[in-house]
């Protein structure tokens, strides 16, 4: 089996990549026997010589690869006609910016394969960064909160060589009594989770939460879908219900805005379900939240979180919202919400994040490729030959003219 790594071709760029050097050099070894080609890059984490000493050829031409990995999405301009690709193609919703790139592929004869669309038969995502979004996310909501109110001052992550690095920090500071929501029960709200507490952020119950208690300490709360949304008929909420269905929810989260310093969004949200909150919720009296990390980062009006008018970048990563007239301010201004949405986290980890990835793309994904017929993937391809596969027929009007997109 031949596979190529190729450079990242987005702008902005990513550092992150598929596979390791140490991760290529098991897969170039015994039982595999991959071939393993790396194109040369000046922004991947792992350098070119880490490559080189393990072993690993980097070379320019890649086009002898049957297989070819990536992260972002690659630049029509880049593809090679009739190859397999891996990568995180932004295409499955519908997105606008990315018709251009399934057609490209459509065209090209390529075999298409989104990280996103790899599910076991349950539909659970067997491979994701979102382990690493949640942790960056939540850094950078307490990193936020800090320079908002001046309380401490921490460094960025990309700053620092590895999540070790930010751990030191952590156990030097004393976080002030900040109050904190968490939405999401995936992988997402599991990255952020685990952040939290290795910043010692104490978990308190919902129903305590909302009570208003004073602590000393740094407190969060935990919401699940049934905290903060209720049928809109008054029934009983039903879990099942709610993701078949979530155009019969509204919202229940307006109590948490009067308690809560930092919103903390780790959801993945369907384009039916309720918004948190409004807009207009911004100016009322008790509204008390002045930082959201939208670590999900839909951006509105298609989101869950109205002030996400854009996603930030890791060079700039905090805009404001006005509460008075709900425009784009600068940062850290009184009378302003603060919004953290940048949408490639784990980019501020790029080693780590890169490890554990192709850990489990090496655990899961390769035995399915060494299969001969594997169901998985089979099921997680979008295109081949030119056509759109059964399960993603409903992008056939996403391909053609005319057609709204998302």
């Amino acid at each position: 089996m031949k596979i190529g790594i190729l450079r990242e071709g987005k702008v902005p760029h990513d550092d992150r990549v598929a596979l390791t050097p140490a991760q290529c050099r098991l897969l170039m070894g015994h039982p595999h026997n991959f071939i393993i080609a790396v194109q040369p890059s000046p922004h991947r984490c792992y350098s070119d010589e880490e490559y080189t000493s393990a072993g690993v050829p980097v070379v320019e031409d890649i086009s002898h690869c049957d297989i070819i990995l990536g992260v972002k999405e690659v630049p029509v301009k880049n593809l090679l006609d009739g190859k397999t690709y891996f990568f995180f193609s932004h295409t499955i919703k519908k997105q606008a910016h990315n018709r251009n790139l399934l057609r490209a592929i459509l065209e090209k004869k390529i075999t298409l394969i989104d990280y996103e669309t790899l599910e076991d038969i349950n539909g659970k995502r067997l491979i994701a960064f979102g382990k690493y979004a949640g942790i960056v996310g939540a850094h950078n909501g307490l990193w936020t909160y800090g320079k908002r109110t001046g309380l401490f001052d921490w460094p960025r992550l990309k700053d620092l060589h590895d999540y070790q690095q930010a751990r030191e920090v952590y156990n030097k500071t004393t976080l002030p009594p900040v109050r904190i929501v968490v939405t999401g029960s995936g992988r997402v709200a599991g990255g952020a989770i685990s952040a939290l507490q290795a910043m010692k952020v104490h978990e308190v119950p919902v129903d305590e939460f909302l009570e208003n208690k004073s602590y000393d300490y740094p407190v969060f709360a935990h919401l699940t879908s049934g905290d903060y949304a209720k049928h809109k008929d008054g029934l009983p909420f039903d879990k099942a219900n709610f993701y078949a269905h979530p155009e019969n929810y509204v919202s229940a989260f307006r109590p948490f805005l009067a308690v809560t310093d930092i919103f903390m969004n780790c959801i993945f949200w369907d384009v039916h379900a309720p918004a948190f909150f409004k807009l207009e919720d911004l100016a009322a009296e008790d509204f008390r939240i002045s930082v959201i990390a939208d670590i999900t980062c839909d951006i509105a009006p298609a989101s869950s979180v109205p002030t996400t008018f854009k996603a930030s970048t890791i060079d700039d990563p905090v805009f404001g919202v006005s509460k008075t007239d709900y425009t784009e301010t600068k940062a850290f201004l009184p009378g302003s919400v603060d919004i953290m949405s940048i949408d490639n986290l784990p980019n501020e980890l790029p080693r780590d994040a890169s490890r554990y990835f192709g850990d489990t793309f090496v655990k899961v994904i390769v035995p399915e490729l060494e299969s001969g017929h594997s169901e998985i993937l089979r099921r997680a391809t979008i295109a081949r030959d030119g056509k759109l596969m059964e399960r993603f027929f409903y992008l056939e009007d996403y391909v053609s003219d005319n057609v709204p997109t998302h």
